[in-house]
């Protein structure tokens, strides 16, 4: 395989990497206020992204894979709300352990680093292209 067919296959594996951390902050996101359904229910669990190293051997190199989300075991944040259908006994809510401030900034870092594989692809093919164009004369 070409230099540039192996910086596509790595880059596009970085690519959907980010793609997935993005979709799992975006359900993060979604499910901020979402609490249980009954007194005692436990409320959404934040998500984690985990990646892995993976050794492709077809391009000799390593690639990046999102392998699993994991739940986020940091503790759900209570708020006193004895009207609420999910209160307990004492009123309290158990609200999800989601700190949208923290997905937004981590939705930012995989965003940007979506857009650094995505010009590694541009910066290929340009370099692909000039290659042919020389070739030509």
């Amino acid at each position: 395989m070409s230099t540039d067919g192996m910086i596509l296959q790595i880059a596009a594996a970085g690519m959907r990497a980010q793609s997935a951390r993005m979709r799992i902050i975006a359900e993060n996101v979604a499910n901020a206020s979402s609490t249980g359904q009954a007194p005692g229910e436990d409320p959404y669990r934040r998500q984690v992204p985990v990646f892995e190293s993976v050794l492709d051997r077809e391009l000799g190199a390593e690639r990046v894979m999102m392998t699993r989300a994991a739940p986020d075991r940091s503790a759900f944040e209570q708020r006193y709300e004895p009207g609420h259908p999910a209160a307990n006994e004492e009123g309290y809510v158990m609200y999800p352990n989601v700190q949208t401030l923290i997905e937004l900034m981590d939705m930012r870092a995989a965003q940007r680093a979506y857009e650094a594989n995505l010009n590694m692809v541009e910066n290929a093919r340009a370099m692909t292209m000039r290659t042919l164009d020389l070739l030509r004369r």
